[in-house]
């Protein structure tokens, strides 16, 4: 039972699903469907508040990227005028812009305040947490605060991206826990179980209030290079009065079993190699410290002689990539020494080589799927091997991997999988089971879900409420700002609009408002006709239009669509007015308006072919 506040409450809620834990009125809520509709009728818009002055004692939170959907990970808190960002990650770029390319925030509203910027602390080593430092710290060079593994591979990064830093804007924290200050921030770190060395949860603590920031996080004890998650510390913070508010990942909340560990997988992997005939080929996250150790481990328990497959170009590259984890991971003692580099075992009997390779999630240039390719002159996949993905498939990379899949099954070759494979995978993130005894042990008084889907973060808060009993829950979207402070409802004050960057090779484009990304949208999903239209400096044809189509009219072996297209276009510019004719804005709207007259008879009033005309003067 979900309990929400009157009528007359609702009109602080600007809209936002904002439920409120400790009212008169109950509402039966048998699943998130009724609570999406419960919402939607009591939230009322309200004109937004603006922010109080820096010196009322009121702490904000607000993100760039991160609400909603999976990766691009960027928050921000305000306090006394000052701004703090957590995390500064890469995001998931949808197939239809371009599912190579990356984007991350664009960071236009804290560029205008950004002397107010005091810093930047990083909760964990994943691109979508540090991946666009190299593309916004520039713009605000306010330190970064993190731990060394998260260190390394960012002046690795900036070195190799020659971007200019000083050794002091990279500021390292003991990653088993510490204490320090950022502007009119006090804040502390205490280490988390994740799928990468060194994971942090952030208590931000104001005279306001303190919040607990959780990052990624697991109940993961079974992860052999490093100490579990801190539960006493964890379990100290969560029953403290002054927790105000808790961000909370959400990524994972839907899965039921409980979470398998890393010693589980290293077992998993033993059992396999002992089996297999030939190669065995594990793919997985390049920067899994925990899995590359276990890979070993189980590549020796099996008789066999581990290695990672490097990159075929031995030059240096500007970005961290899986010879340079290993490198970062045998000097920080994550990783055994004895993994060695495929060039040094190639020659030894099939049965005793086991490759650590990128690709598991069907990436464009990673080792897996240049093998699948036959793009890697040195080393080639045969019958005899067997392929181990030890991961999971990220959300919106299904046909990526299911390519490789495929692949591997018409060449002959042995898969082993987390759909026909038990235990073959640690999942960095939190399940049910880890989320029941998180709210046991953490009660805030406000529970804002973060970095996961639209479900899974009400299906968080909502356990935050009902376990963990939290009294406001908000579900948010980029862009809103909560103003946060001691017996105060939390709201929502204000909204800006948190768009995205496309980055392309070198070119930044502007989101969803690029004009290039919206025409490359357009052309993916209802096609383009393309005009070459022959005229006189007096807007007169001169010639016959050329007329040709991408995904609207190539079936038209005889012409007819073609020849219709050209004839409504030289009878609507027959029909226009000598004044009219001189611009070639009117001359372009009247030929698309006649292509679109043949074209929608044929495709229908759903879709809008994008029309180009090209002007050539005679």
């Amino acid at each position: 039972m979900i309990k929400l506040k009157k009528q007359k409450n609702e009109e602080n809620r600007i809209g936002n699903l904002l439920f409120l834990h400790n009212g008169d009125d109950y509402m039966d809520m048998d699943d998130d469907k009724d609570i999406a509709i419960a919402a939607a009728k009591t939230a009322k818009k309200k004109e937004p508040k603006k922010q109080t002055s820096k010196d009322d004692d009121i702490i904000y939170f607000f993100a760039m990227g991160g609400l909603e959907h999976v990766g691009q990970n960027m928050y921000v808190y305000k306090y006394k005028g000052k701004y703090l960002i957590v995390d500064c990650g890469m995001g998931f770029l949808d197939e239809d812009i371009g599912g190579e390319d990356v984007k991350y925030s664009d960071t236009a509203y804290l560029e205008k305040r950004k002397k107010d910027v005091v810093g930047i602390v990083i909760t964990h080593g994943h691109e979508d947490h540090i991946g666009a430092l190299k593309y916004i710290w520039p713009k605000f060079k306010c330190p970064i605060y993190c731990t060394r593994f998260v260190a390394e591979i960012m002046r690795r990064t900036f070195d190799g991206l020659e971007v200019s830093y000083k050794k002091t804007d990279i500021v390292t924290f003991d990653h088993n826990g510490a204490n320090f200050n950022v502007g009119p921030f006090g804040i502390e770190t205490f280490h988390v179980s994740h799928s990468v060395p060194e994971a942090q949860m952030i208590i931000i603590n104001t005279p306001a209030g303190k919040i607990l920031h959780t990052g990624d996080w697991t109940f993961n004890d079974g992860i052999p290079i490093e100490e579990p998650t801190d539960y006493a510390r964890l379990r100290e913070i969560g029953s403290d009065p002054n927790l105000l508010a808790c961000v909370n990942d959400s990524t994972e909340i839907t899965r039921q079993p409980v979470q398998t560990t890393e010693l589980e997988v290293q077992e998993t992997l033993t059992e396999i190699m002992r089996k297999a005939p030939g190669r065995v080929l594990v793919t997985g996250y390049s920067r899994s410290m925990a899995r590359m150790n276990g890979f070993t481990k189980a590549a020796q328990a099996a008789g066999r002689v581990p290695c990672i497959k490097e990159r075929s170009n031995p030059r240096p590259v500007p970005f961290v990539g899986l010879p340079e984890f290993r490198e970062i991971g045998i000097e920080m003692g994550y990783v055994p020494k004895d993994i060695l580099l495929h060039r040094d075992i190639k020659d030894m009997p099939a049965e005793k080589q086991a490759i650590f390779l990128t690709g598991s999630q069907g990436e464009k240039y990673a080792m897996l799927t240049r093998l699948c390719r036959g793009h890697v002159k040195e080393l080639k996949l045969m019958p005899t091997d067997t392929v181990v993905f030890s991961a999971i498939i990220i959300p919106g990379r299904e046909s990526q991997v299911s390519f490789l899949y495929n692949k591997l099954a018409k060449m002959g070759i042995t898969t082993k999988t987390i759909f026909d494979t038990p235990k073959l995978h640690a999942n960095g993130h939190a399940g049910r089971p880890e989320y029941e005894k998180f709210y046991d042990m953490v009660h805030p008084q406000v529970i804002i879900p973060m970095h996961g889907e639209y479900v899974t973060e009400m299906l968080n808060a909502k356990m935050a409420m009902e376990r963990g009993g939290a009294k406001h829950m908000m579900l948010i979207h980029n862009g809103d700002i909560v103003a946060l402070s001691k017996g105060e409802e939390p709201a929502v004050v204000e909204s800006f609009k948190a768009s995205f960057i496309v980055m392309e090779g070198e070119t930044e484009r502007m989101g969803h408002d690029d004009p290039v990304l919206k025409n490359r949208r357009k052309l993916s999903t209802e096609g383009a006709v393309f005009v070459t239209l022959p005229v006189d400096k007096r807007g007169f044809l001169k010639d016959s239009p050329e007329v040709s189509s991408a995904g609207v009219f190539e079936h038209d072996e005889k012409g007819l669509i073609k020849r219709q297209v050209q004839i409504e276009i030289t009878n609507a510019i027959k029909d226009m007015g000598k004044a009219e004719r001189k611009s070639q804005d009117n001359l372009r709207n009247t030929v698309q308006m006649a292509v679109k007259k043949v074209i929608r008879p044929l495709l229908g009033d759903r879709k809008s072919p994008a029309v180009q005309v090209h002007f050539v003067f005679k």
